[in-house]
């Protein structure tokens, strides 16, 4: 791999990593019910976005 691949590789790592930390951070600070709001809006959600697929 040439530098640039690599660098782009370790930046796309460390943003991965950011969210998934940001993610997790969020989690443990909200309310149990809010959590079980946004879990049961899930399949909702995910069945919009797949309507709105070309």
């Amino acid at each position: 791999m040439d530098a640039v691949t690599l660098a782009a590789a370790a930046v796309l790592a460390l943003a991965l990593f950011c969210a998934t930390v940001v993610c997790i951070v969020a989690i443990c600070r909200a309310h149990r019910g809010d959590i079980v709001a946004v879990v049961r809006v899930l399949p909702e959600l995910v069945a919009a976005l797949r309507r709105r697929r070309p």
